[in-house]
């Protein structure tokens, strides 16, 4: 882990426990593997760190950028325009990612499943159910976290 890598998810981490996220860690590697360590175009743009889209009823602001949509290797994988949340800052980006995981739930039984998981892989092999087409996303995002917290542990 590079001194970067590891300053984006003290930093992130840090926002997750402010928002009061339940395995702020975990959050922290998710938002890694999101936003590419912070460097794709939506978190640098729009502070968004979960590729989160813009809500029926906007609270931020909307920034409109390309993304792909549907299942990679597959006919149904296509670029499109999508309108994304653009946050004033970090904490406010995981504080409504959070939000909307509790808003959802009683639509999305994983989210309900995360949110009352005892453990944080639990909660990402959950959320992860619902939250991404890549049904490998929940491997990559506690491979990030045990790196993470096993530097940390080492500290």
């Amino acid at each position: 882990m590079t001194p970067d890598t590891r300053a984006f998810l003290d930093r992130a981490a840090a926002e997750a426990i402010k928002a009061s996220h339940p395995f702020p860690q975990m959050a922290a590697a998710e938002a890694a593997l999101e936003s590419d360590y912070g460097t794709s175009e939506l978190a640098r743009d729009g502070l968004n760190l979960f590729g989160m889209k813009q809500h029926t009823h906007p609270i931020f602001q909307t920034l409109n950028l390309p993304t792909h949509e549907g299942t990679p290797g597959h006919p149904d994988w296509k670029e499109i325009s999508a309108s994304f949340v653009r946050y004033p800052d970090w904490a406010s980006c995981f504080a409504d990612r959070l939000a909307t995981l509790r808003r959802l739930a009683p639509v999305y039984p994983h989210y309900a499943a995360a949110l009352a998981a005892r453990t944080a892989e639990d909660y990402v092999t959950e959320v992860s159910r619902t939250w991404s087409t890549d049904q490998t996303r929940a491997t990559h995002v506690i491979a990030i976290y045990q790196k993470y917290t096993q530097q940390e542990n080492e500290s």
